[in-house]
């Protein structure tokens, strides 16, 4: 079993509308950058992250598809799918392989095509991580259960929808820095609270946009790290755990009990607590996701992580710099490739990108309306 495991490549394609580029070709955008930032050439196997290629681009077998046209050659390729959590269980599923010693490097690489189809498909794919039988069959798309679930927390906490809303601001800000974020401006409190209502109490800029993207990062043990860099990133903690699939059969409807649990095991096995962390990337899917992700991980009080985000200690300079590369909300969020993308800018926050000084980071990406959650935790090498 190796002892530490490490990322020494990263790949980080731009996210968009990207009509020009089929699903094989984004993944293969971010591949060939890993591989060049990683200073390897190949790798003994290839786990991918992807919630839907069938339903967006009617194709499967998109492992083998990907390592046949990345000139991979006959490594083991398999498909990882956990919903928009896909992208996180996939790295986690390499990292596995790593910690094993059954392979030197991996690539982990998530892509997803979503703008191929039309808006309302996407509306009834997306769905398709819901409870069909009791959610999405009734007519119930993710924003309208995240609403749901935003109106329980406004009653039960006391906690105002403008208030929420100022999650969008807080990864907006950061956007201008991140090259391959969709959206590179930042926004006004006012502008997200007077936006069009989606499901009320979601505006439409308390939303993730629909886009396309792939990332890609390359693992390999601490060892052979070191062979190509003096300050590898080091995965010291990862978890992985899920929830009721349906909304309806949560315990609390306001709580996260997957992230509760994944983080759990992820600050054990990093040996860290919440107040160790220095950076943190969460799934800001929706406003609500960021004050329940917040909460759930243990970086505050429940029914708090507004206020602290009012009071600026989640932008950088504050306690608790979050989604420093736009997060989902600004970056864009093709959902199987988005909790490869956290880990990817994580990596480039913890080597020093200039804005911050950060030892340990924190990424956190979830499936469903929360029922499938992954947390990492990376650190600097010594």
């Amino acid at each position: 079993m190796n002892d530490n495991v490490a990322v020494i490549g990263v790949g980080l394609g731009n996210v968009g509308e990207r009509w020009d580029k089929s699903l094989r070709e984004l993944a293969i955008e971010s591949i060939w950058m890993a591989f060049e930032d990683s200073g390897i050439d190949n790798v003994d196997a290839l786990y991918v992250g992807n919630m839907s290629s069938g339903p967006f681009i009617e194709q499967e077998n998109i492992g083998t598809l990907i390592a046949d046209f990345a000139g991979l050659g006959s490594i083991p390729a398999v498909k990882i799918e956990a919903a928009c959590g896909s992208g996180g269980a996939a790295f986690i599923e390499g990292y596995m392989a790593i910690k094993s010693g059954m392979y030197d490097c991996v690539l982990v690489t998530g892509v997803e095509k979503m703008t191929d189809v039309l808006p309302s498909k996407t509306t009834s794919i997306l769905a398709n991580a819901s409870d069909r039988d009791y959610e999405a069959f009734h007519g119930v798309s993710f924003v309208a259960l995240n609403a749901l679930v935003m109106r329980r927390y406004m009653h039960e906490f006391n906690v105002k929808r403008e208030d929420l809303s100022i999650f969008p601001v807080i990864s907006h800000k950061n956007a201008p820095f991140s090259k391959h974020a969709m959206y590179r401006k930042e926004l006004t409190h006012q502008t997200v609270i007077n936006s069009p209502m989606i499901a009320d109490p979601l505006t439409l800029m308390d939303c993730a946009p629909i886009c396309d993207g792939s990332a890609s990062v390359i693992l390999c043990s601490e060892k052979k790290a070191r062979e190509f860099t003096d300050a590898p990133i080091i995965v010291s903690g990862v978890g992985l755990a899920t929830d009721t699939l349906g909304v309806h059969d949560r315990k609390q409807m306001t709580t996260l009990s997957a992230a509760v649990e994944a983080s759990r095991k992820a600050y054990k096995m990093a040996g860290v607590t919440p107040k160790d962390i220095d950076i943190a990337e969460i799934h800001d899917a929706f406003s609500i996701m960021s004050a329940l992700s917040l909460e759930d991980l243990g970086f505050v009080k429940k029914g708090e992580a507004a206020k602290m985000g009012l009071e600026g200690q989640y932008y950088i300079g504050g306690q608790l710099p979050i989604n420093l590369y736009g997060g989902l909300k600004a970056r864009g969020h093709p959902v199987g490739a988005t909790g490869v993308y956290q880990i990817g800018e994580l990596v480039y926050s913890l080597r020093g990108d200039g804005r911050v000084d950060a030892e340990k980071g924190l990424a956190e990406n979830i499936g469903g309306s929360g029922s499938t959650v992954s947390v990492c935790v990376l650190e600097r090498g010594d």
